[in-house]
């Protein structure tokens, strides 16, 4: 039986803004850990943070100076997704462009998969 081949994606600007966070937090070798979590309005939330550890089981994908790490269940929901940094008049921020998505909530904070 063959494998599921996954894919997660970062553009240059968010593995900057991440690394430059994670120096000045005095962490020399970063791994960013994004999950997919029950909540909101449909259904699911994305949480990321750092993390020390790459646990067993988890899809790592590496970029220059650093480390994304995706658990087991969170992974078929981010496949072939992109992290990205942008910036508008109001601030900065990360986004996840996600092709799973198959609705979102009016606040823009929750995500729902087919």
């Amino acid at each position: 039986m063959q494998q599921a081949v996954y894919n997660f994606f970062a553009t240059e600007r968010a593995v900057q803004e991440v690394t430059r966070i994670a120096k000045e937090n005095n962490i020399a070798e970063p791994i960013l850990r994004i999950r997919v979590v029950p909540g909101g309005c449909s259904g699911f939330q994305y949480a990321m943070g750092f993390d020390d550890t790459i646990e067993e089981g988890d899809f790592v994908f590496e970029f220059p100076g650093l480390k994304i790490a995706i658990d087991q269940f969170s992974m078929p929901y981010v496949n072939n997704a992109e992290l990205d940094y942008v910036m508008d008049f109001m601030g900065g921020g990360f986004t996840i462009r996600n092709p799973n998505v198959t609705g979102t909530c009016g606040c823009g904070n929750s995500f729902s998969c087919g």
